[in-house]
């Protein structure tokens, strides 16, 4: 039978069937010989054949107590094995932490993402920002930026925020300004969340939880306080689930991330995934230019004139440099 991951908490994977039974799955233990060099060969989202009342490698039947303790369910939840992950619409991809393992796989068969952003408690930086949307651009996933917690903001905050709206969105990138807690910019979130998956992402204490609860009413997910003392996130999240929205469609909750590691670009690409710098590239002299240091580089023009903002640039340069990328090139 078919159906979708709905939950990955590392070894386990909740599965939705098509028919709307819940099945605790492993993971058959041939994947590891298909080059899937992945923390998580097995992605929330991945439209999968899974096979109920399975037995694991040897022979026995698989158990999930553990698994089901976590999920703190009253009744026991059928356990199954998943065979084989269907052909995937698209998925986005960062470098993993773990270096041996090469990538992680933040969500599969999305149609688009809201990436948390705040300008103070804490900062979001620009770098994290334009690293994401690179990525994004590369397997084509459109992206929401949302400013998180404006309710908080003082006045130069605002300014700053107005400042990075203004980039953004001068390169259509949409952008929401909202508060989780008092309201503001929900109801435009829900509009474009209606029927759509959605990956919802962003660093740790961008408010995720918080605004997860306002958008899925009785979820109740847990939240907590930044950090006084270095006005930091802490991960309240800590594996990938899919909700179900009231409107219809589905958010899929991921742990908060620090940094954003690209995967799987090459240096002759780049230019391709920072929109501005490709629609002026095409004015440069060399057709393979990499905008650092050609003659008549349309690209390097607009920077000096402020036509390319520095900070884009910036971020440009820095994914140019990314060491040791060959070897993140294998399987997805």
């Amino acid at each position: 039978m078919t159906g979708t991951v709905i939950r990955n908490t590392g070894s386990w994977y909740v599965v939705r069937t098509d028919d709307g039974q819940l099945l605790s799955c492993k993971v058959k233990g041939t994947f590891r010989l298909r080059g899937i060099r992945s923390t998580n060969p097995v992605a929330v989202g991945d439209r999968v054949e899974v096979k109920a009342d399975a037995l694991d490698d040897a022979g026995k039947p698989l158990r999930s107590k553990g698994e089901r303790e976590e999920l703190r369910e009253s009744a026991e939840m059928p356990v199954g094995l998943i065979t084989e992950i269907l052909p995937r619409r698209n998925y986005i991809i960062r470098r993993a932490t773990n270096l041996s393992k090469q990538s992680h796989i933040l969500a599969a068969n999305v149609d688009q993402v809201l990436l948390l952003v705040t300008i103070a408690h804490p900062e979001t930086s620009l770098t994290f920002v334009d690293r994401f949307l690179a990525v994004a651009e590369a397997y084509r996933i459109p992206v929401i930026l949302v400013f998180n917690k404006t309710d908080l903001y003082d006045d130069g905050e605002k300014q700053q925020m107005e400042e990075w709206k203004a980039l953004y969105e001068s390169l259509d990138y949409p952008c929401v300004p909202c508060s989780a807690l008092n309201g503001e910019g929900l109801d435009e979130l829900r509009q474009q969340l209606n029927g759509r998956v959605t990956l919802l992402s962003g660093n740790s204490g961008v408010g995720k939880s918080t605004l997860l609860n306002a958008l899925v009413p009785g979820l109740d997910v847990r939240t907590e306080e930044i950090s006084e003392a270095h006005d930091t996130g802490q991960h309240t999240t800590t594996f990938s689930q899919m909700f179900d929205l009231p409107g219809g469609g589905n958010l899929i909750d991921t742990p908060g991330i620090k940094g954003f590691g690209t995967f799987d670009i090459e240096r002759t690409e780049l230019p391709h995934y920072f929109r501005e710098i490709f629609q002026i590239g095409q004015d440069c002299r060399f057709q393979d230019c990499t905008h650092t240091h050609e003659p008549h580089c349309a690209v390097l023009e607009a920077v000096a004139s402020g036509r390319i903002a520095q900070s884009r640039f910036a971020s440009y340069l820095g994914m140019l440099d990314d060491k040791d990328e060959d070897r993140y090139r294998k399987g997805y």
